[in-house]
């Protein structure tokens, strides 16, 4: 048989690839619980992303299958063992900022901008290419081979956790969900939620907190916070303060006041959660300013422990949990999600990629002395466990050996604090998209993929179907 240039018939379709890519990047399918159905249970914005992939199947000729109405999948091929590819059409939240409408894909310059362009349209469809080149060419396999599409990778991955409970596991599979070569270890992905409530108040306060709001996800480092505050003592110095603080600090602010009332806002910047030091989070910033002033009550147990806790320390230094292996590095702590009410108290959203060797439950004891110590109390808690896939096995070997005959690169094995659908597969890594190198703009303004990247990439997923099918 002739040996078969891969990339040459990546290019080939590169207009049919371009065309299929916008039309998915131009749904707007961030999850709105707000318009979730029966049908649609992750709002119809998602549900129609989910249905164009399926309809993109059924069309080429593929069997497609929808599961629960948050995931499907798109086959070719027959026999009894079973490789997978998976991949998500869900982004997060879009944030402010954009040069260009997020939702209106503009190639300039070689680079694609669009929300989930990088994370993960761009791949998916990479990966759907490349299944269409198989069948195309009318290659030779004894496997089936099946791309998995979920449609709540960004919430907590109940898509494909659905999928698995009545489709099968694939033998092996990959997810062109992270970065090239190949990952192979995980960390475990941990939400805690830290809250306090119903403390005495019994001294004087510079003001009273009257609320505090910042970020929407656990896996986001909030860009965003704002707190409005009553019966400021001496509101020409807090202004000076605030306007000082600022200045000092990687951040903008603003404050308004209106009546006896003050509003502050800061804005940092967004970054994911695997790495927060990639970010500025606005709302420990705003909680370590007000931390700089006397209060009392729960306001007092609630600022005080993310001033002294969860502020500048991304590694849980302070919290007495910091862990790091040679398998897969060190624990990273994203405080995601603030709130702060009257009537609810205040509540901290942490966000903990563990590495492979660590046990979450016994972290989250160790710091519970911490905790109480601020009157503070745990109220929600979930735990994905790492993924651990070893270098001799060969789903690895296969992918390693295309990634050098298409790159010319070492296929180095690499570990992140990133979660991919991975963790939930039986035999499977995160295998690119991104290549080394390449700036990182997943889950921030102007997300963007090099378009000839991805073509790349969805002739390295080609010759990995090919090989691991044959």
């Amino acid at each position: 048989m002739t040996e078969i240039n891969w990339q040459k018939e990546v290019e080939s379709r590169r207009d049919a690839f371009l065309k299929d890519l916008e039309g998915l990047l131009r749904i707007p399918s961030v999850r709105d619980d707000s318009k979730a159905t029966d049908d649609a249970p992750f709002g119809p914005d998602v549900k129609k992303a989910l249905d164009y992939m399926l309809e993109l199947g059924e069309k080429d000729g593929f069997t497609t299958k929808e599961v629960g109405n948050v995931a499907g999948h798109i086959e070719y091929g027959a026999g009894d063992e079973l490789v997978g590819v998976l991949g998500h059409v869900d982004v997060v939240p879009v944030g402010d900022g954009w040069t260009n409408g997020p939702f209106e894909p503009v190639l300039k310059d070689g680079k694609l901008y669009a929300r989930g362009v990088a994370d993960d349209k761009g791949p998916t469809i990479a990966g759907y290419y490349a299944l269409k080149i198989l069948k195309e060419l009318d290659l030779p396999i004894s496997k089936r081979i099946r791309i998995i599409v979920g449609s709540d990778e960004e919430s907590g991955m109940s898509c494909v956790e659905r999928y698995f409970e009545t489709e099968e596991q694939p033998t092996v599979a990959f997810v062109p969900d992270a970065e090239f070569p190949i990952i192979h270890a995980e960390k475990g992905i941990s939400e805690l939620d830290v809250s306090f409530k119903d403390s005495k108040s019994d001294s004087y306060q510079a003001f009273q907190l009257v609320s505090f709001e910042s970020g929407a996800r656990y896996n986001m480092v909030p860009d965003k916070a704002s707190a409005v505050l009553e019966e400021v003592k001496d509101i020409d110095l807090f202004k000076q303060e605030f306007q000082n603080f600022v200045a000092s600090h990687d951040i903008t602010g603003d404050l308004e006041v209106e009546n006896n009332s003050i509003t502050l806002s800061v804005v940092g910047k967004s970054a994911h959660a695997m790495e927060p030091n990639n970010g500025v989070n606005a709302g420990l910033h705003l909680v370590a300013f007000l931390g700089k002033f006397e209060l009392t009550g729960t306001a007092n147990d609630f600022v005080t422990f993310g001033r002294d806790y969860l502020y500048n320390d991304s590694r849980a230094v302070k919290l007495g949990i910091n862990y790091e292996d040679k398998e897969s590095g060190d624990l990273t702590m994203n405080v995601g999600i603030i709130r702060y009410s009257i009537e609810e108290g205040g509540r901290y959203g942490l966000n903990f990629r563990y590495p492979v060797t660590a046990n979450m439950d016994r972290l989250k004891t160790k710091m519970e002395t911490v905790v109480f110590e601020y009157n503070g109390r745990y109220t929600h808690y979930d735990d994905s466990k790492p993924l651990f896939v070893p270098q001799d096995h060969p789903l690895i070997q296969t992918l390693q050996e295309v990634y050098t005959n298409q790159t010319g690169e070492e296929a180095t094995l690499l570990a992140i604090g990133g979660g991919t659908y991975a963790r939930h597969l039986e035999t499977g890594v995160a295998f690119g998209a991104m290549f080394p190198g390449r700036e990182d703009t997943m889950h921030q303004k102007d997300e963007f993929s090099y378009f000839d990247d991805l073509l790349k990439a969805s002739a390295i997923y080609a010759e990995a179907l090919y090989k691991l099918a044959k």
